[in-house]
């Protein structure tokens, strides 16, 4: 796979967004509700959001509901209540907050949607996200690529892991990955032998490494005594290093028992140095940093009464309307290009990862 042309260009189509618009009402409050600090792409994600807001003359209110949906509807109402002109709020359930919404609306406060879509509620302003059927486009890209599909070879076995069901961004990932393996699935170039298919089947409830390690565990003991699995299609690097602990506890990975192609999301430090030691094959970058500093463009459009910038506006219907979103760009990641992309970006220091 040789993606470093397709990782420059999608970097500078990022780039494009990151010039900040004039902005008003310095000292405004931003209450910002993250899901967890169990993944350390969700404190980065707050990190980043609070240091560009500050950085704009903004008060903020960071706040970690630890995937516990009444703790997060407690923080927001609070975030309400304590005079926030704008909530930025990446939810554990899309689907939980139209109660607390609706008070915000009353406040005239406006909301936008951090990377997971707030579903079933008009009270929901703008969206900013990664193009999340790409990311899965992606990674079902880098296990074609890696074994080799295009070229002939086959059949080869795969077992599909997806995200957690009440993450809107979890469909998207497996639409967009089943975009590409099907049809390869269709011509049994590819074989799930467990059946298993479908977001019913294999979401992963709160994107829980364990929960995935022990559904890994269950598929190998009942489907591949005899047989080998040669690619695990995984949506977030937390379950792909749960598959990999599974796949590793019966062999794979040493002696003549090569380790499966196993993709990822977001490219968390583990995984990393996964892919280095030639566990884990690839994963997909999404840049936060450039993600905090679209969404605080919107706070500061929001705030000044200026035209808002998105750039897609049919794609993010929440059930009750079409949410404004702006897309950026992810990157597949390996261990051929790591460096160059999250090294040379900044974005992690070299010896976070040696």
């Amino acid at each position: 796979m040789r993606i470093l042309t397709t990782v420059l260009s999608a970097l500078a189509l990022n780039a494009m967004a990151l010039a900040a618009p004039a902005f008003s009402q310095t000292g405004a409050s931003i209450g910002i509700a993250m899901p967890t600090k169990a993944s350390a792409r969700w404190i980065d994600d707050g990190n980043n959001m609070v240091k560009v807001l500050q950085e704009r003359g903004y008060k903020t209110d960071l706040q970690y509901a630890e995937d516990d949906i009444p703790n997060q509807l407690a923080q927001i109402e609070n975030m309400v209540t304590k005079g926030a002109k704008v909530l930025v709020i990446a939810s554990i359930d899309g689907t939980t907050l139209s109660d607390a919404l609706k008070q915000a609306a009353d406040k005239g406060i406006k909301v936008i949607a951090y990377d997971r879509l707030i579903r079933d509620t008009p009270n929901v302003d703008y969206y900013a996200t990664f193009d999340n059927f790409q990311v899965g486009v992606l990674q079902a890209a880098s296990i074609v690529d890696a074994l080799g599909l295009k070229d002939g070879k086959g059949p080869f076995n795969i077992e599909l892991f997806g995200g957690s069901p009440d993450d809107n961004n979890a469909y998207f990932f497996y639409d967009g990955a089943m975009s590409v393996l099907q049809p390869y699935i269709d011509q049994k170039k590819l074989v799930v032998r467990s059946g298993q298919t479908g977001m019913q089947k294999v979401s992963t409830l709160r994107w829980d490494g364990a929960t995935a390690q022990a559904r890994m565990d269950n598929l190998l003991s009942a489907f591949y005594t005899d047989k080998r699995v040669d690619a695990v299609l995984s949506p977030y690097d937390g379950l792909s290093i749960g598959i990999l602990s599974s796949l590793k506890g019966v062999g794979y990975g040493s002696g003549d028992m090569k380790m499966p192609i196993v993709s990822g999301q977001d490219a968390e430090v583990p995984s990393v140095k996964s892919m280095i030691a030639g566990e884990q094959y690839s994963s997909i970058f999404k840049d936060t940093r450039d993600l905090a500093r679209v969404t605080a463009d919107m706070v500061d459009a929001v705030l000044s009464g200026k035209e808002v910038k998105v750039n897609d506006t049919k794609t993010y219907n929440n059930g009750v309307k079409v949410v404004p979103a702006y897309l950026l760009k992810p990157v597949v990641v390996d261990k051929t290009n790591w460096e160059q992309v999250l090294v040379g970006s900044g974005y992690y220091k070299k010896e976070q990862i040696n």
